[in-house]
C-alpha cells in the first residue's frame, strides 16, 4: 500500500534539499528508492556520504523501525539490516515531518544475483543469512516479512544484507508485516505468532524461490504441495531435508538449521569433486587410449612403407637380372 498523501507532499526531484531541524544536517536528494505504506526511502548525499533517508508521516511506525535499527547495530559481528545514522524532522512548509538516516547499502536484488551467477549461490549465501538471523533471534526479534525482495547481495563482497526492517517483530507478538508466499499462515503450516521458526520457513520458501522465480498460488494441502514441487526440481533435492525440518518447524534455531545446510553443502562439495575426478581420469583415459592408437596407426604405416620398399626393391632387381640376362642370349 502507498501512502499517497505523504507522495503529493513529498515528490522530491533530484537537487532538493533537506534539512534537519534540530541537528542542522543537510541531505541532497540524488533519487527515490522505494515507497510504502509508512513512507519514502531516498537516496541522499550526506556529511557521511551517500545514505538512504527514510521520510514519513507516522511518527509511531518511524519511531518503531528506528528502534529496530538501533537494535540490530547492538548485535556484533552482524549486519543483517542498515546501519542507524541519526533521526530528525523536516519542515515541510512549517509541518514537521520526521525522517531518518541510515547507511545505503548498494549492491544487486537477490533473485536477480542468483539468476546472472547460477544456483550453486543460494546456499552459500542462505548460510549467511541464517548466521544473522540467529543473532537476531537472540536479541528477542523475528524478522517477519522475509523475502528477495528486501534482500540485496553486495558486490563484490558477496554478502546478503536487508534494506527493509518494517516487519521486524518482538517475539511472540503478531506479525506485522508479511508476503503470503513466505507466510507459514498462507500454507496452513503455522501461525502468525513472531517466533524463530517463523523466519526459517520464510528461508525455506527463499531457497524454493530461488528454483521458481515465477511464484505459485496455494493449492490443496499447502505441504503437500510444496513437497511435491521440490521433487520437481532437480537443484532442490539436496535440501530436500533442510527445508522439510523448516517447514514443518521442526528446527529450534537458526543455528540449528544452519548446521544442517552446511553439511548439505560439504557433501555437495565432496561429491562434485569426485565426479571431477572421475570425468579428468576419464579424459586422461580417453586421451591415453587414443595416443595408444595413434602410435600403433604410425607404426604400422612405418612397417607397410618398409615392406613396400623392400618389394619394389626385389620387383626391380628382377627386372634389371632379366635385362642382363636378355643381353647374353
Amino acid at each position: 500500500m502507498t501512502n499517497h498523501t505523504l507522495r503529493k507532499q513529498c515528490n522530491l526531484l533530484p537537487g532538493s534539499l533537506i534539512t534537519g531541524k534540530w541537528n542542522k544536517n543537510p541531505y541532497q536528494i540524488k533519487e527515490e528508492l522505494g515507497y510504502g505504506a509508512n513512507g519514502i526511502v531516498y537516496l541522499a548525499e550526506s556529511n557521511y556520504g551517500k545514505v538512504a533517508l527514510k521520510l514519513s508521516d507516522d511518527y509511531s511506525s518511524i519511531s518503531s523501525e528506528m528502534n529496530i535499527l538501533k537494535s540490530f547495530s547492538k548485535v556484533q559481528g552482524h549486519s543483517l539490516g542498515p546501519s542507524f545514522f541519526e533521526a530528525d524532522d523536516w519542515l515541510k512548509n512549517g509541518r514537521p515531518l520526521p525522517f531518518y538516516v541510515m547507511e545505503y547499502i548498494r549492491g544487486e536484488g537477490y533473485l536477480a544475483f542468483i539468476e546472472k551467477k547460477g544456483e550453486s549461490w543460494v546456499g552459500v549465501l542462505m548460510l549467511q543469512l541464517l548466521s544473522s538471523l540467529g543473532a537476531l533471534h537472540k536479541q528477542g526479534w523475528a524478522f517477519g516479512d522475509l523475502k528477495p525482495e528486501n534482500l540485496i547481495v553486495t558486490i563484490p563482497a558477496y554478502k546478503i544484507r536487508c534494506i527493509d526492517v518494517g516487519g521486524t517483530t518482538l517475539f511472540g507478538r503478531s506479525i506485522k508485516e508479511f508476503t503470503e508466499f513466505f507466510d507459514r499462515g498462507y500454507w496452513g503450516m503455522g501461525s502468525r505468532k513472531a517466533d524463530q521458526q517463523y523466519d526459517l520457513f520464510a528461508v525455506a520458501m527463499i531457497i524454493i524461490n530461488s528454483f521458481y522465480p515465477k511464484r505459485f498460488s496455494k493449492k490443496g494441502d499447502g505441504y503437500t504441495q510444496l513437497n511435491e514441487l521440490i521433487k520437481q526440481k532437480r537443484g532442490l533435492h539436496p535440501y530436500s531435508k533442510v527445508l522439510d525440518g523448516a517447514m514443518r518447524g521442526q528446527y529450534h534455531s537458526a543455528d540449528e538449521m544452519r548446521n544442517d545446510l552446511l553439511n548439505v553443502l560439504n557433501r555437495e562439495h565432496e561429491r562434485k569433486k569426485v565426479q571431477t575426478n572421475l570425468t579428468s581420469q576419464s579424459k586422461k583415459n580417453k586421451n591415453s587410449t587414443s595416443q595408444t592408437r595413434s602410435m600403433r596407426k604410425r607404426k604400422g604405416k612405418k612397417g607397410r612403407g618398409v615392406l613396400e620398399t623392400l618389394i619394389l626393391a626385389i620387383f626391380v632387381s628382377i627386372l634389371y637380372v632379366l635385362y642382363v640376362y636378355s643381353q647374353f642370349l
